[in-house]
C-alpha cells in the first residue's frame, strides 16, 4: 500500500543529538583554543582525557536543569539565551571547583574566563546551527489526525504548541456523517488514505477518539497503514510526552481506570529505587558541600540570616516530617502561616532567586532522601 516508512527523526532522538553535540562542540572549541595558545590550563585539560568526560557529565545534567534539551524551547533563537548563558556559567563554575575530579584551580584568571567564553560560544554557535539548519527541516513532523471533525482544530492546536515541528496536514473523521466547509481543505476521506499516503510522507498516524466513534472501516485501514510502517498513537500518549502532562479533558470520569484501588509492590524496583535514592543523595549532597563556602558567602551578602530552612510536611502514610532548604526569602516571610509564592514575590531575596533558578535551594533535601523520609522518584510530599 505505502511506500516503505522512511527513517525519521523521534523526540528522543533529537535530545540524544543535542547532548551529544553539545559535548562534541564545547570540546571541539576548547581543542581550537588549546592548538592556538599555550595556555596551562588547557594544556593540561588534554593530558587526562577523562576529566572530558566530567566535562560532558556536568554540562549534559545542568543543560537538563536549565532546561537545554526542552524541544518546545531550544526550537525558538529568541528562548534559549537564558539557559545558554546559566549552563554555561554553572558547568564552568562545577568544573572550576571540583578539583578532585577536574583539573587544579587555573593559575590565570583569564583562563577562568575563556573557559566560560569558550563553552558559551561552542554552545551557541551548535544551538544557532540546529535551530536555522536543522530543527525547521529535518525534524518536521507531518502527522495524520483521526478524531471528530469539531475537535480538530483545538487538538491539531494542541500539539503544534507544544512542538512547533508538528504540522497536521490531514484528518480522518470518524463521525462520517458530518458537514463542515471550512474542514474541507484538511479532511482525508477514508478510500483516498491509500494514494494519499503512498505519494506523501507521513510521520505517524494519532488517534484521538474513542472506540464508540470508530467505525469496523476504519479500524482496518489503521491496522492496514500500520502494517506497511507508518506508527500509529494515541493522542494521549503523544500529549503526555510532550507536555509531561495527562490530557485530562479527555478523559472520563472513570479516574479508577487509571488510578486503581489495589497495587503490587515489586521488591526488586522498591530496592533498586532505594538504591538509586541512597547514591544520587549521596552525590548531591557532595556538591553540596563543596559549593557551600561560596553560598554561605553570598547569604551573607544578599541574603541576610539563617542558611537553612525547614518546615513541616506530611509524606506516606501520613506521618509527619521536616523539610529542609536552603533559605531564598527574607526572615520570618511565613510568620502569619504557609503562603504559596508568586512570580515576582517581593518576600525572595535577590541571592533567593539564583537559588530557585538554579534548583539549589532544593539540595538539603537529599537529607530527607537519605532518611527515607523522601525519594529522588516521586511522589512530592
Amino acid at each position: 500500500m505505502t511506500k516503505p516508512y522512511r527513517k525519521h527523526f523521534e523526540i528522543s532522538e533529537r535530545k540524544i543529538l543535542l547532548r551529544f553535540f553539545d559535548v562534541l562542540f564545547v570540546v571541539g572549541f576548547l581543542f581550537l583554543l588549546h592548538a592556538f595558545t599555550d595556555l596551562k590550563y588547557f594544556a593540561a585539560l588534554y593530558q587526562n582525557y577523562y576529566w572530558i568526560a566530567v566535562l560532558a557529565i556536568y554540562l549534559n545534567l545542568l543543560g537538563t536543569v536549565f532546561e537545554m534539551y526542552n524541544l518546545v524551547i531550544i526550537s525558538f533563537a529568541n528562548k534559549i539565551t537564558k539557559g545558554l548563558l546559566l549552563t554555561s556559567f554553572f558547568t564552568t563554575l562545577f568544573f572550576i571547583f571540583t578539583p578532585i575530579v577536574t583539573p587544579s584551580f587555573p593559575a590565570k584568571r583569564v583562563e577562568l574566563f575563556l573557559l566560560f567564553l569558550v563553552i558559551l560560544l561552542a554552545l551557541t554557535v551548535w544551538r544557532l546551527l540546529y535551530i536555522y539548519l536543522l530543527a525547521s527541516k529535518r525534524f518536521y513532523k507531518p502527522i495524520v489526525l483521526v478524531c471528530r471533525s469539531k475537535d480538530f482544530h483545538k487538538l491539531s492546536k494542541e500539539l503544534s504548541v507544544n512542538d512547533p515541528h508538528i504540522k497536521i496536514v490531514k484528518f480522518i473523521a470518524v463521525d462520517v456523517n458530518h458537514s463542515n466547509s471550512l474542514l474541507l481543505d484538511y479532511q482525508l476521506n477514508l478510500e483516498d488514505t491509500h494514494s494519499f499516503l503512498s505519494s506523501n510522507f507521513i510521520s505517524e498516524i494519532v488517534v484521538a477518539d474513542d472506540s464508540k466513534n470508530t467505525s469496523i472501516a476504519i479500524y482496518n485501514k489503521l491496522l492496514e497503514v500500520s502494517e506497511n510502517g507508518i506508527p500509529i498513537t494515541q493522542y494521549e500518549d503523544v500529549y503526555e510526552d510532550l507536555t509531561n502532562r495527562i490530557p485530562l479533558h479527555l478523559k472520563d470520569k472513570s479516574l479508577y481506570k487509571f488510578f486503581p484501588f489495589t497495587k503490587k509492590q515489586n521488591r526488586l524496583y522498591l530496592i533498586l529505587v532505594r538504591i538509586i535514592d541512597v547514591v544520587v543523595s549521596i552525590f548531591g549532597l557532595s556538591v553540596l558541600f563543596v559549593i557551600t563556602p561560596f553560598i554561605l558567602l553570598f547569604n551573607l551578602i544578599w541574603n541576610k540570616g539563617p542558611l537553612l530552612f525547614h518546615q513541616e510536611r506530611i509524606g506516606r502514610k501520613e506521618v509527619p516530617f521536616q523539610i529542609y532548604k536552603l533559605r531564598t526569602m527574607i526572615v520570618n516571610a511565613e510568620q502569619n502561616g504557609a503562603v504559596f509564592a508568586t512570580s515576582n514575590d517581593c518576600r525572595i531575596t535577590p541571592f533567593g532567586k539564583l537559588l530557585r533558578k538554579t534548583r539549589i535551594d532544593e539540595f538539603p533535601q537529599f537529607i530527607n532522601v537519605l532518611k527515607g523520609e523522601m525519594s529522588i522518584i516521586g511522589p512530592r510530599p
